[in-house]
């Protein structure tokens, strides 16, 4: 016995429609989640809606539970937040995030769930994935007590970093953007703000979310002697050129990468990506992150939404799509 449910899809690259899909009774030891919740991660999903993934990388950019292939027709997405119908005793009626598409209803093993604290509103939980990412990144690099760190890029990551570094004692932080709106969104998390030009420079740690060559040239530039870039832009397609002559090799400076896909290997013995997604839902109890969620739009209108998105015209970090009455 099976039911139906709408789910978001990109028919072709720059287009997407809603499609019924069928959603099974959920067996033992799965669940059945009616969405409240899915975010947009701009930068990823609108890399995907445009057809911009290389060919090399469709394995690795798989969401959990797509369907599809790319380039398209795909089902994506991996921001969800909604409450468990059916499935085991102790998660029936509890408010759930999960790495699943954009879709009214689906199952899922319970093990791929982790339950949202009551502490943090069910619309803020969609972040959880986006926090993810930052906390995956502070393991990566951490700062130590009193460093100068600069976030270059105030998308959805940066931002989130940003909030994260705010917490760490004696941390000052800089957020940099060439959107100079951005400053009300530094303000509101408890950082600093600066265009590019007027960066501060000699920075210990400079973390870079931009996803621009300019951007991660910038960096270059404004990190310290033996400092530290990391490298949380994901490309695309897209080809960087690099100026890496005399100051990226007389001051001996790191460029490294981080990406959410493993836990980083300072705690990848001690802490399972559940560990992980369940820490970052424990740290969106704090109210600053609702800075991050930018507007709101009905499921039902993701085919229009998405385009806009992606070209621009509708500006956002997180935008929140809502799941009343679906």
């Amino acid at each position: 016995m099976s039911r139906t449910a709408r789910a978001f899809w990109l028919a072709t690259p720059g287009r997407g429609e809603i499609r019924s899909v069928p959603v099974p009774t959920p067996d033992l030891g799965e669940v059945l989640i009616r969405t409240r919740y899915s975010g947009i991660s701009r930068g990823t999903e609108t890399l995907v809606f445009t057809g911009g993934v290389p060919t090399d990388q469709y394995s690795a950019m798989r969401a959990p539970f797509q369907d599809g292939d790319f380039p398209a027709p795909v089902k994506y997405g991996y921001l969800s937040v909604g409450v468990v119908e059916q499935g085991p005793a102790g998660l029936r009626g509890r408010t759930v995030f999960c790495l699943h598409p954009h879709q009214t209803a689906y199952v899922v093993p319970a093990e791929a769930v982790v339950v949202v604290p009551e502490a943090v509103p069910a619309a803020r939980a969609v972040l959880a994935g986006t926090v993810e990412t930052a906390v995956n990144a502070l393991w990566d690099v951490p700062p130590l007590v009193g460093d100068r760190v600069t976030v270059l890029g105030a998308g959805m990551v940066g931002a989130a970093v940003a909030a994260l570094l705010a917490r760490f004692p004696g941390v000052r932080v800089q957020l940099v953007d060439v959107d100079p709106t951005r400053a009300a969104l530094a303000g509101a998390l408890g950082v600093g703000f600066a265009a590019p030009a007027d960066a501060a420079a000699s920075r210990d740690l400079v973390v870079h979310a931009s996803a621009t060559s300019a951007g991660l040239r910038r960096c270059l530039e404004l990190v310290a002697p033996e400092g530290t870039v990391l490298e949380l832009s994901w490309y695309g397609d897209r080809e960087v050129a690099l100026p890496l002559g005399a100051q990226f090799h007389t001051g001996r400076l790191t460029l490294r990468s981080s990406q959410v896909g493993r836990v980083a290997p300072a705690r990848r013995d001690r802490r399972s990506t559940t560990d992980r997604l369940a820490l970052a839902l424990d740290l969106l109890a704090d109210p600053a992150f609702d800075a991050l969620l930018t507007g709101d739009s009905r499921f039902a209108d993701l085919p229009d939404v998405l385009p806009r998105l992606a070209d621009g015209r509708l500006p956002a970090l997180c935008h929140l799509i809502t799941y009343d009455g679906e």
